[in-house]
């Protein structure tokens, strides 16, 4: 029997990869990719596009983030509920985080700055925009594939021109104790895919299948499916159920990049992947209307709050 601590996520290097397909390796991923979707739901990713340099600033600017005065992350708003500053709460005490929206557009990341820092902080705009820039072509390209992958690729500019992204940047306070406490609880994303990197301390988990727990490295990128890419596809690809469980004296941080639909958008599943075998899974939703849901005291007594929201009876 294997044991919980020898678990591993599939590892694929996306290097040399670019959206114009030119790589004979494209295929060869792709099939990596879709395997690994179907057993877990999400993999680590190596992804040079994003250096290390670059990475170690984001981490250095969101700490001087995190250590802003309380009320200063409280200026972290948008009309979108919680888009913005989520505090440390009853459910998730050593957790918050903070949400930029458009983070790879520049004037998008300064609107924040000038929110944060009325002074000005320029490093902490350059280093947001070009990390979420650089890391936007690996979700591409993941999507891409996967659309490929089911044979409906000729919606990939519908599904591409339809989203945009999140970066939600987030810290874990150290509890300060070898005994593991919760830092957010099992659950999916809602979004379409999201992309996290965490610094060197570690505390993401990931569901298998038979319910263990598999502890990605701290040094690669770990892409997810979201709910809205499984009601999409029909239920052929599933969310990644994940958690943080924190213990030690070290605060983490970590940084995830979400792809998810624009207002008014529809999502419901292509009719190529709607028949007998397949029966329709959900009706369309509109993302910010299962978002409202999703935040609720109902949601949370579902271990998949869409099925509840607007999945069908079968």
């Amino acid at each position: 029997m294997v044991s919980e601590t020898t678990l591993k996520l599939p590892i694929i290097d996306f290097n040399s990869l670019d959206l114009e397909c030119k790589n004979p390796k494209w295929d060869e991923v792709k099939s990596q990719v879709i395997k690994a979707l179907k057993e877990y739901g999400c993999f680590e990713a190596l992804f040079d596009n994003v250096p290390l340099d670059l990475r170690k600033s984001l981490f250095v600017v969101l700490k001087d983030l995190f250590d802003l005065p309380h009320e200063t992350k409280l200026r972290n708003v948008y009309e979108i509920p919680y888009y913005g500053y989520i505090g440390k709460g009853p459910r998730s005490p050593l957790y918050e985080s903070i949400g930029i929206d458009e983070p790879n557009v520049l004037e998008k990341v300064e609107s924040v700055e000038k929110t944060l820092w009325p002074e000005g902080y320029q490093s902490f705009s350059k280093a947001v925009q070009a990390f979420s820039e650089n890391l936007s072509e690996l979700e591409k390209i993941f999507r891409k594939m996967v659309l490929e992958s089911l044979g409906v690729d000729k919606y990939l500019e519908e599904h591409m021109n339809s989203s945009s992204y999140l970066l939600r940047v987030m810290k874990y306070t150290a509890p300060q104790t070898e005994d593991e406490k919760m830092g957010v609880s099992p659950h999916t994303d809602g979004g379409i895919v999201t992309i996290l990197y965490q610094n060197e301390v570690q505390g993401l988990e990931v569901e298998t299948k038979d319910g263990k727990w598999i502890k990605p490295s701290p040094h690669s990128f770990v892409v997810m499916l979201g709910d809205c890419l499984y009601a999409w596809t029909n239920g052929r690809l599933e969310a990644a159920f994940h958690r943080v469980m924190m213990r030690g004296k070290e605060e983490r941080y970590s940084a995830a990049l979400f792809s998810k639909p624009k207002r008014g958008y529809l999502v419901k599943a292509p009719e190529e992947l709607v028949d007998e075998d397949h029966p329709l899974l959900f009706k369309p939703f509109e993302f910010i209307e299962f978002l409202d849901y999703y935040h609720t005291d109902d949601a949370r007594r579902h271990r998949i709050p869409l099925k509840a929201y607007c999945g069908l009876s079968l």
